[in-house]
Parts: C-alpha cells; sequence; structure tokens
C-alpha cells in the first residue's frame, strides 16, 4: 500500500505511517503513475522503520545519531532497481505518543542535494547494515539453529536416519555461537562497538526473535511473504519471481528444490507410511523437545507443523537444513565482497543529517566529502569491523559443502545413497547453471555496476581441492563460521 503504514501500536507511538508522498517519487519513475507502478509491480520498499523506531530515542542517547529509514526503489525496464526517495524518521520531541518526525529526500547528481542524497543513503545503509549483521546473520541463522542440534543430540540415536540426514547440518554450530558470545555479541563486545545499535544489539535481536515463525523459513514463503514472488501455476514450482533477475531468488530455490528433493526421497525410505513418523518415539520426543522446551515461548503456535506424516518430516528438515547451509551463505560469506569498503555500506553514523544554515550544512557545501566521512563510522571501528567481515567471510580449508559428506560410509542403504549420489548431480548442474546466469549480458543484477558476480549460492559440491579463503562462492553443510 502506499504511501507505506507501520504496525506500531497507535496508542505508544502515535502516527509512524510514512510521509512519502506521490510527488515525491513519480518525477523518476519513466513515465509511471504510483498507481501504474504499483500494478505492474514495480515498486519495492526497503523498509526499517518499525523494527528501529522503539529504539531509537535510547540508540541516539549514546555516541551513533541516526533515524529509521524507508526507502522506495523502483524496477526499471532492465530489471535493476533504482532508488527513488528515502525517508528518515525520528522519534518526536515531545514523546513517542505523538508520532514521528520525517523527512523525504529524493534522487539529485548535482550541487548540495546530491551530496545530501549521499547521506540519505548513507543512513539507509546504516540500517541495512546493522539489521544484516543482527537479525539476517546472527538471529536467522546462527541463533534459530541452536534449538534443534541441542534436541538431535538429546533424542536422536547415532543410528537413526533423521540424525544421518541432519547431523552434517550441525557441525561446529554450538561451538561458533560459544565462542561469538564469548568476543562478539557480548557485552561490550566487537558487535557492539562496530554496529549502530550499540548496547541495544542484541535487545533489539531478541525482540525481532518474537515474530519468528520456523515455516515462514522456507524459501518460497519467505520470497512470497516480502512480496517479491506470487504464487503462480503456470511458472516453474508455481512460483513467479516478480523481480525475475534476483539471484538470491533464482539460485535460492534451485538450491531449495534441490534439498527438498533429496529429503524426501530418504525420508521416503524410512517412513513410507504416515503412521510410522507418528510412531516413531525417539523422532516425537525429538519433536516434542524442539517445541516445548526448545521453543517453550512459541510452544502454543498454530503454525508448528503436527509431525504426524512424511510430509511434516520432510517441511521441516528441508527448512533445517536449507537455514543451516544456503541460507547462512548467503547472508555470510559474501559480507567482505560487498560491505568491505565501509563508504560503501557504513555500519554507524555519528551525526543528523545538516540543516541550512549551520556550520555543519557549510561544511557539506565546501567540502562534501569530508562531511561525509565525519558522518559515517570512525575510523577505529571501521578497521575492527572491516576485520570483522573477513573472518567470517573466509572458507575453512576443510570446509565440507553441501552434497558432500565427511564419512563416505555414513549409511550401507542402498536407496539412501543413491538418492544423495542425485543430490550431488543435481547440486553440480545447478552450479553450470549458475556460471550460464553469470555470463548473460543481459541478466545485470548478477554482476552489477562494479562487475562482482553472485556466486554465493553456487554449492561447490564438485570442490574437492581443500582450499579456503575469500572464494566467494561455496554452500557449507553449516553454520561453522
Amino acid at each position: 500500500e502506499f504511501p507505506p503504514k507501520s504496525s506500531l501500536d497507535k496508542k505508544v507511538f502515535g502516527n509512524q505511517d510514512s510521509s512519502i508522498t506521490k510527488e515525491h517519487i513519480e518525477m523518476n519513475m519513466d513515465g509511471y503513475s504510483v498507481d501504474k507502478a504499483f500494478k505492474n509491480n514495480r515498486l519495492y520498499i526497503l523498509d526499517h522503520h518499525d523494527a528501529l523506531m522503539p529504539y531509537l530515542r535510547r540508540v541516539n542517547s549514546t555516541s551513533t545519531k541516526t533515524y529509521a529509514t524507508r526507502t522506495i526503489l523502483f524496477k526499471k525496464y532492465d530489471g535493476t532497481l533504482k532508488p527513488l526517495a528515502i525517508e528518515l524518521s525520528l522519534p518526536h520531541p515531545q514523546g513517542d505518543i505523538h508520532g514521528a518526525t520525517s523527512h523525504v529526500y529524493t534522487a539529485a547528481e548535482q550541487g548540495v542535494e546530491a551530496s545530501v542524497w549521499q547521506l540519505a543513503k548513507a543512513y539507509a545503509a546504516v540500517n541495512d547494515s546493522g539489521y544484516h549483521q543482527l537479525v539476517s546473520h546472527w538471529l536467522n541463522t546462527h541463533a534459530v539453529i541452536e534449538p534443534f542440534v541441542i534436541a538431535s543430540n538429546r533424542h536422536l540415536s547415532v543410528l537413526h536416519p533423521i540424525f544421518k540426514l541432519l547431523q552434517p547440518h550441525f557441525r561446529d554450530t554450538m561451538n561458533i555461537n560459544a565462542l561469538a558470545r564469548q568476543i562478539l555479541i557480548n557485552a561490550g563486545g566487537v558487535l557492539e562497538i562496530t554496529v549502530y545499535p550499540g548496547r541495544f544489539a542484541m535487545e533489539m535481536s531478541s525482540v525481532v526473535y518474537k515474530d519468528w515463525v520456523l515455516t515462514d523459513h522456507a524459501l518460497p514463503v519467505d520470497l512470497l511473504k516480502r512480496g517479491v514472488a506470487v504464487k503462480d501455476s503456470s511458472y516453474p514450482h508455481g512460483l513467479n519471481l516478480l523481480i525475475e533477475d534476483y539471484p538470491f531468488a533464482v539460485d535460492g530455490l534451485d538450491i531449495w528444490y534441490a534439498i527438498e528433493t533429496w529429503v524426501d526421497d530418504y525420508c521416503s525410505f524410512y517412513y513410507s507410511r504416515d503412521n510410522l513418523v507418528e510412531g516413531d518415539t525417539e523422532l516425537q520426543a525429538w519433536w516434542y523437545e524442539i517445541r516445548n522446551v526448545g521453543h517453550g515461548d512459541k510452544k502454543d503456535e498454530p503454525w508448528w507443523p503436527e509431525m504426524k506424516t512424511k510430509d511434516d518430516l520432510v517441511k521441516t528438515c528441508t527448512i533445517i537444513i536449507w537455514v543451516a547451509s544456503a541460507l547462512h551463505a548467503a547472508v555470510n560469506f559474501g559480507q567482505y565482497s560487498f560491505a568491505g569498503f565501509l563508504p560503501n555500506r557504513p555500519t554507524v553514523s555519528r551525526r543528523f543529517m545538516p540543516q541550512p544554515g549551520t556550520p555543519e550544512y557549510e561544511e557539506l557545501e565546501s567540502d562534501p566529502e569530508k562531511a561525509f566521512l565525519r558522518t559515517i563510522t570512525a575510523q577505529f571501528q571501521t578497521l575492527l569491523g572491516v576485520s570483522l567481515i573477513e573472518i567470517l567471510s573466509r572458507h575453512s580449508s576443510d570446509e565440507v559443502y553441501l552434497g558432500q559428506r565427511e564419512n563416505p560410509e555414513w549409511t550401507t542403504d542402498a536407496e539412501p545413497l543413491a538418492a544423495f549420489e542425485r543430490f550431488r548431480t543435481k547440486l553440480m548442474d545447478i552450479e553450470k547453471k549458475i556460471i550460464e546466469r553469470n555470463n548473460d549480458k543481459s541478466l545485470k543484477n548478477r554482476q552489477g555496476l562494479v562487475k562482482v558476480p553472485y556466486t554465493l549460492l553456487y554449492p561447490s559440491t564438485s570442490d574437492n581441492s581443500g582450499v579456503g579463503g575469500l572464494t566467494g562462492k561455496g554452500i557449507p553443510n553449516s553454520v561453522s563460521i
């Protein structure tokens, strides 16, 4: 809907709806009206407003000075997205109940307006980089996989078929998470120093978790929920991508359905009838702990699979494997490539937008580069942050990628071994398709303006070299860095 609406409680936060109007954006929409753009699926939003606004007054009481942002983007004829307007919002000075005070900035290429637009994009990037690290990365992969690891080790014997299926996807996860709690996400740790929420970082992540839904992490469901796909039976797998050249979605769907097919083939061998799922006491004890202990605060949610049928089991295991492998690879291993140059993706802002008539605005007019650098992440924070994401983006030399197993004798059952070989072959076919897409000049988003090919979901199933490092590609089986 337009203008974008807020879901924050009006009794607490007042009117938080967007102040972006048609007049702000229609001048740069290639002749489209807002109504026509909506009908043609050409308007998109990057919306961090509601996630940040409840914390913004406290965040801005520290050395951070930032905004809650909304960014409106337009899909051009070549499939790329163009930012049209950025809304920067602050809590009302007279109290939260009075709503937000907002200012909308639109694209400009010349004069001080271009420098203001550059700063507006920086504030939006600050929001996005913090959300990425705290929610998309830490919460939605590292943290949420833990209850499944713990329950599997408590309730499934090493000979249980579901333990054998999932065990590769739990490798080193508890170790890396324990290390993260010691030096990265602890109070005063690296994350609090290098991202804008500072000491409120983990609290923000925890509050976002209250809206976590397991089944929403199935990739097709995620794409539908985010409004970048619609159901359409005439398309492969019944899903029409509205941004056709969306590398994460295109490659991700190939990976998702390969995993789903493998899991279905595997589970069908051991659970040929639904009553075998319901009658498996180890499996049921595993599922009871996941739902009632590992997620005790969410045990009564209606979205939990009942774990009474093979389909319930396949759906659940597919999501677990997807999150631990491909989703984590997509959000983690490209951090250095895409965010290693901090002026392009700052993690902190130290000053508010300069206002006309102030010394800061005069500085922006006379020396925009100096003003920009004095606003974004400071030098020490930059060095620390870049060092962190370089480490996080490295593959280890003993990486075990999707479609590989450490022990070739993990099972002696012929049908599961044959199904796994089909899975390996499918993943290697996907590798070839990804290379072909990246070589297709008509797909502008595969390389971007800086010519960095999208390979984060390149499985590397065929890679047995034992060479790690900043490869920018490869889907490890587990969350291990």
